[in-house]
């Protein structure tokens, strides 16, 4: 199979399977919706688009640096009217460092990689408020396994991480997306079946931790390179 690895490095991070009322949550590792919703922005996809082929990707994460949560108790006021929203309590992840991928059609993959070299629209870690601080592409797709892909990537955590740790990564959890005849250790609700604001949908998903040893150590994966393509602006949409 063919796998797509992407860097998700930011600030602040959210990554958010469910929401009652005003807490909005955030989970330990993104999303399979979360991660998609990046995919189909970079592709220029509106949210009432069909997402069936990014969907049938399977999905899996590791964790290279995962960061501390962070409270915010949010307050809002209407825009026009002036009004007092209801309050909030937001969650997020600050300093943490992912490895994502998605594992499927080769075409598609060549297609998303191109994307986030060139995004349509802006991408972000999970909330509008958190813009990646690295690029999102490691590399174009590799032909191997979702779980051998995450096992081999260098460490991307940051430096100063590196230096608390000894420049040695420790055993990285792997979250990877369960199929047809394999046992889960949880389940979430981040499949997504539609993104349509007037009623988003979500399917529930399996998944299974594993740990990686030994992880390479690539001094220089955490440096942000200079653009390739002339004056190009990554975020230019």
């Amino acid at each position: 199979m063919t796998v797509l690895l992407v860097r998700l490095a930011g600030p602040l991070q959210s990554w958010g399977s469910a929401a009652r009322f005003a807490r909005r949550g955030t989970e330990n590792a993104p999303t399979k919706s979360g991660v998609l919703g990046l995919l189909a922005a970079a592709l220029g996809r509106s949210r009432q688009q069909d997402v069936s082929d990014l969907a049938a990707l399977r999905f899996g994460v590791r964790v290279d640096q995962p960061g501390q949560r962070l409270r915010d108790f949010h307050t809002a006021h209407h825009a026009d009217s002036g009004k007092a929203m209801p309050l909030s309590e937001r969650y997020y992840l600050q300093d943490a460092v992912f490895v994502a991928g998605v594992e499927g059609d080769l075409r598609l993959l060549h297609q998303v990689h191109e994307a986030l070299r060139e995004p349509r629209f802006l991408p972000y870690l999970g909330r509008k408020s958190c813009p990646p601080s690295q690029p999102l592409d490691i590399t174009p797709p590799q032909d191997k396994s979702l779980e051998r892909a995450l096992r081999e990537a260098p460490w991307e955590a940051s430096q100063w991480y590196r230096d608390k740790n000894r420049g040695a990564a420790p055993p990285l959890e792997i979250l990877l997306e369960t199929g047809p005849g394999e046992t889960p250790t949880m389940t979430l609700r981040d499949l997504p079946v539609s993104f349509d604001p007037r009623h988003r949908q979500y399917a529930l998903r399996g998944v299974s931790s594993v740990f990686a040893d030994g992880v390479a150590h690539d001094p220089t994966s955490h440096l942000i390179p200079l653009p390739s393509r002339g004056d190009h602006d990554r975020t230019d949409g």
